[in-house]
């Protein structure tokens, strides 16, 4: 049996769908791939069935009715990855920001003996190619506030690129979750954190999007900015509960 699963959440990507796939497919290890669109309005969804036939049994979609969010979309694959028993659980990007061959230095990461393996920007100097300055100071600098609020020794709290070992999000309540956007990756680390699972950061090269339309804006900036410090509050109060 695969024991790998890759959950990439798709809104709107048409135009890197199934190179993504694609390049996942053509690794030395075999992974699965899960697609978790939003019912994006460009066809994405089609795309991935069209794929189907040709990765019978490798290559699995789930539409969701709307956007609803990244962590939402997350949750979602990682429910379905747990009820279908794979040991190892990815999250990617679809625009080809996170290097697919990546894929198993994290994988090898938790083998030797991670939870939790990040692959980080940051864990050795600023590893990002084609953002503008301004992107690259507000993403470290928030990873900062991120280390200094939370405690966490994580140089890339934020990263979107990481491998679970089922047991982790076994442990954590998904349902408990409260953030949907990028402060859903900050949240998910936490918790990991205060459950005392070994994290471990993997340094890869961030490169930004070629095609397609970035997600970021104001809102999922404030959620993170605004959530962290929520978080940090409700980890005092309700210490146990957020263990879970």
């Amino acid at each position: 049996m695969i024991d790998s699963l890759v959950i990439i959440p798709t809104y709107n990507e048409i135009e890197n769908i199934e190179a993504i796939i694609r390049a996942v497919f053509v690794l030395e290890k075999e992974f699965h791939v899960l697609i978790v669109d939003d019912n994006s309005p460009d066809g994405t969804a089609a795309k991935v069935r069209g794929l189907q036939s040709e990765f019978a049994d490798r290559l699995f979609i789930e539409v969701r009715k709307e956007k609803a969010g990244l962590g939402t979309a997350y949750i979602h694959g990682f429910r379905w990855a747990i009820a279908k028993k794979y040991d190892f659980i990815f999250e990617m990007d679809a625009d080809f920001s996170h290097t697919p061959s990546d894929l198993i230095r994290l994988y090898q990461a938790c083998v030797d003996g991670a939870d939790l393996a990040i692959g980080s920007r940051y864990i050795k100097g600023v590893n990002v190619v084609n953002w503008p300055l301004h992107r690259v100071l507000l993403s470290y600098g928030a990873s900062f506030y991120v280390k200094i609020i939370t405690g966490m020794r994580v140089h890339d709290p934020t990263a979107g690129f990481i491998c679970y070992k089922r047991n982790v999000l076994e442990t954590i309540d998904l349902a408990a979750i409260h953030f949907v956007g990028y402060a859903f990756q900050i949240e998910m680390k936490f918790r990991a954190h205060l459950r005392k699972f070994n994290i471990v950061e993997v340094p890869i090269i961030f490169t930004d999007r070629v095609l397609g339309k970035s997600k970021m804006n104001s809102s999922i900036i404030r959620e993170a900015v605004f959530g962290v410090l929520k978080m940090k509050w409700m980890s005092f109060f309700r210490k146990n509960n957020f263990k879970s």
